[in-house]
């Protein structure tokens, strides 16, 4: 019995544990089930997708850059396409090593190492960065046949953005560069990350930077199938990438050219506005950059060169240099009287060639001739006494309110980057700027200097050229604009920029006329009738002398005693023809003394090319330049009949094309107290 019921025992053990291994055999085979369920019905198109994409893999096509061109369609930014020598450091075991020994096989000069070092420091280790760029057909042979020797090296046609006239207006157009890691992460964490795959090179200042988004395009894709060792064996899928749109400026080049010359070495700047629409038909910053080097990296000597130069050639004088306004203030500040109701153009101001106030004299310049002084006197005489009396009736928050909507302090709003508000001055503005309780307060006796532009007053050239087109178009305001149109590459149908809408700052037409026909005075029987003798058309104007360094109560302003750079700015405010009015301009030349000696003839000369069609002699090229001119002498020539491209640009564009490769192409076709 005892035998019997250990096997009966023994038998129920093993029908548990078999029922236990099949229960087990069971879940095992379940959630194999489950997860074969799971693989082929929930994960099935993700596994697809990532099936697929261990056999293909996309690569961006980079769209090609849209040009930029002026008003009259000469092209001033494209692409031109050429072989590169570029290095991974990543896949580069001895980076010196490999760069000392492809020395002997190709020319490596040390300008090319520093660029190749700056931008090394600037990207990552796993980018594919430039050391040569611009190789000929031989010297791609010549690597081609020792590539084995190089890992980590290969050989890339690219596209380079060209500028084909150099220095010629740089700070407008500005230029491209390498993507710094900065930049990369505003991409990628942008909307635009996915159109900037495969893209190395954005805009970095002026159109180019502030038109990015329409001359960058849309990036394409090639789907391409690979073997297991990654290499494409052939294309699945492709979708072409659009070419950037063609930017178009307002600028008349030639022109730009024409002023940039009549500069000549001197510092400075000009904006001249359409009053009526607002487009910039010129906007110069001198001196000025050539924006070529920056395309393929700049190397660390000429960014210092241009850097660290005590004439600041990256700055935008035009845009982002503030300065003192000078006598050219006054035609506003009498504006603003008349406007506020605190003088009548008949009131009459004794100007005995000072000023006294608060004990302290505020003095007049010595060729004024004085006496009593009307509005339209003061202007045309630019008298100084006036207008201390003036600035003293109505008061610094009255003079800030005022010049507020005409622009002075304000953001024009202009269609680039990086424009500077300047300083128009107010108590509140005061109190703000200054942390000490005692700088805070605001004395009536700044105030004084204040009506002949000088005191805190600072603004930039595009502020008072704005200032000037709304007396030149009744008191009606326009936003600055550069760029009037962008053009699709494909269908060349060209948009217009829409302008901001004009505002009517509701200025009565009694008054205007008072200030224009002042202005017009300026240029008959005043500062600047020299200049503007023999002209064939009446043009209003204000000359202005800004002062540049700060003189002690009793010292005495005399330039041959001061070094050139602590000298006065000249300033010169226009407008033309003085009936309807088609360009309005502000101008200053730095450190060159009395507005009339070398602000007026530049603005006379380009009206001259505006409205008469003339471009001035050589001979009188020469003394514009040098600050020598009054009227135009010799025989002006034609705007027609000069030859563009001019010879130096000819010369740069050939030696870029003969650097290039022989099968590269055209990636894409067409403050003393007195003020003067």
């Amino acid at each position: 019995m005892t035998v019997i019921r250990n096997v009966q025992l023994e038998l129920a053990r093993f029908r548990v544990r078999v029922l236990v291994a099949s229960l087990v055999v069971l879940m095992c085979f379940g959630l194999v089930v489950a997860r074969l369920i799971f693989l082929q019905v929930v994960r099935h198109d993700d596994l697809l997708a990532q099936a697929e994409n261990n056999r293909t893999a996309i690569v961006p096509i980079v769209p090609n850059r849209g040009l930029i061109l002026d008003r009259n369609g000469v092209v001033l930014a494209s692409n031109y396409s050429a072989y590169t020598l570029e290095l991974t450091p990543s896949k580069i075991a001895n980076l010196e090593h490999t760069i000392d020994e492809l020395a002997q096989v190709l020319d490596i000069t040390p300008r090319d190492r520093k660029r190749f070092k700056k931008l090394r420091e600037e990207g990552k280790s796993f980018e594919s960065l430039p050391l040569r760029s611009r190789l000929t057909d031989e010297e791609v042979a010549r690597f081609a046949a020792q590539r084995y020797r190089f890992p980590g090296v290969d050989i890339k046609a690219r596209l380079f953005r060209s500028y084909p006239y150099g220095e010629l207006a740089s700070h407008v157009i500005g230029y491209i560069g390498r993507i710094n890691v900065s930049e990369k992460e505003k991409l990628d964490d942008s909307d635009d990350a996915a159109n900037y795959r495969g893209t190395e090179y954005i805009g970095k200042l002026g159109v180019e930077q502030s038109y990015e988004t329409q001359l960058h395009g849309v990036t394409g894709v090639d789907a391409m199938e690979t073997s297991a060792g990654g290499r494409a064996t052939r294309r699945l899928a492709s979708q072409p990438s659009i070419p950037g749109s063609t930017v178009k400026l307002s600028i008349d080049i030639k022109l730009q050219k024409l002023i940039e010359d009549m500069f000549g070495e001197r510092r400075g700047a000009l904006v001249a506005l359409d009053p009526k629409t607002g487009e910039v038909l010129a906007f110069v910053s001198k001196p000025t950059f050539d924006p070529n080097l920056f395309v393929e990296g700049i190397d660390q000597e000429s960014w210092q060169g241009l850097n660290e130069s005590i004439d600041k050639p990256l700055l935008n004088r035009a845009l982002r240099g503030t300065y003192p306004a000078g006598s050219t203030y006054k035609p506003f500040m009498a504006l603003a009287a008349l406007s506020t109701g605190k003088r009548a153009a008949s009131t009459q101001i004794n100007d005995p060639g000072f000023f006294m106030f608060g004990g302290h004299r505020f003095g007049s310049p010595e060729n004024e001739r004085g006496g009593i002084m009307d509005m339209h006197r003061s202007i045309v005489e630019s008298s100084n006494a006036y207008y201390y009396s003036l600035a003293n009736e109505l008061g610094v928050d009255a003079i800030h309110d005022f010049m507020k909507p005409l622009g002075f302090g304000q953001i024009t709003g202009i269609d680039i980057h990086g424009e500077v508000r300047g300083v128009l001055p107010s108590t509140d503005w005061k109190r703000k700027y200054y942390k000490r309780p005692e700088q805070q307060r605001w004395y009536a006796g700044e105030t004084i200097s204040l009506g002949i532009g000088q005191g805190y007053n600072s603004f930039t050239m595009l502020q008072l050229a704005q200032a000037t087109a709304i007396v030149a178009n009744n008191g009606v305001k326009h936003q600055p604009q550069l760029v009037m149109a962008t053009q699709d590459t494909n269908s060349l149908v060209s948009v217009p920029v829409a302008a901001a809408p004009a505002v009517d700052l509701g200025l009565k037409p009694e008054h205007i006329d008072v200030i224009r026909r002042a202005m017009v005075g300026v240029t008959q029987q005043g500062t600047s009738t020299r200049v503007f003798a023999g002209a064939q058309y009446l043009s209003g104007g204000k000359t202005g002398t800004a002062q540049a360094v700060t003189l002690s109560k009793h010292e005495k302003y005399n330039a041959a005693r001061m070094e050139e750079r602590q000298r006065d700015h000249s300033l010169y405010i226009a407008f033309a023809p003085a009936d309807d009015p088609k360009i309005a301009l502000a101008v200053i030349v730095e450190n060159a003394g009395f507005g009339s000696a070398s602000a007026a003839p530049i603005a006379r000369r380009t009206f001259d090319y505006l409205l008469l069609g003339q471009y001035p002699s050589l001979e009188d090229l020469a003394l514009v330049s040098k600050g020598q001119a009054t009227a135009p002498v010799g025989k002006p020539r034609l705007v027609s009949e000069m030859s563009w491209p001019p010879s130096s640009a000819l010369s740069a564009a050939s030696s870029a094309a003969s650097a290039a490769s022989p099968a590269a192409s055209q990636a894409s076709a067409p403050a003393k107290a007195a003020s003067q």
